[in-house]
């Protein structure tokens, strides 16, 4: 499993302490940025992220910015992402077993570091449920392909 990683400026501190923790962990992780705190615009690196998904290239995303609301907005552009702000530990869980979340957004001003490794954890832990839930991406699915650009 490769996890792709990426930030704005207001999420850095919070993805360097994420990277450390899958370091620790022994998975493998590309790290697409920021790599400083620095003033940077979260789209550029949202769709890194999303596109090294939709490539193939990783298996999984994680994004961090300020509250985690912007950059999911922007990878979610990426058609067959399905990217889950999540805040606390039964989303991280549900957002995999229901959705099928294949990149979780971060707040590094919102989100503690011991409760965000948490969230990590039980997030790769868990599995796609499917049945039902499949149904449901499905129908995901359809809408973006309805409004594609073609």
């Amino acid at each position: 499993m490769i996890i792709s990683l990426g930030c704005d400026h207001g999420g850095y501190e919070l993805k360097e302490i994420i990277k450390k923790h899958l370091e620790d962990k022994n998975i493998e992780y590309k790290d697409f940025g920021t790599h400083s705190k620095e003033s940077v615009d979260y789209p550029e690196y949202a769709l890194k992220v999303a596109e090294s998904i939709r490539n193939g290239e990783s298996d999984l995303g994680i994004l961090c910015c300020g509250t985690g609301i912007g950059i999911s907005i922007a990878a979610n552009k990426v058609p067959g992402i399905r990217a889950a702000v999540v805040g606390d530990v039964f989303s991280a869980r549900a957002c995999k077993e229901h959705n099928n979340a294949n990149i979780i957004c971060l707040g590094g001003r919102v989100t503690g570091s011991g409760l965000a490794l948490m969230i990590v954890d039980e997030w790769l832990n868990a599995e796609f449920s499917g049945g039902r839930h499949q149904k449901r991406i499905d129908k995901i699915t359809e809408i973006e392909k309805k409004y594609s650009i073609k």
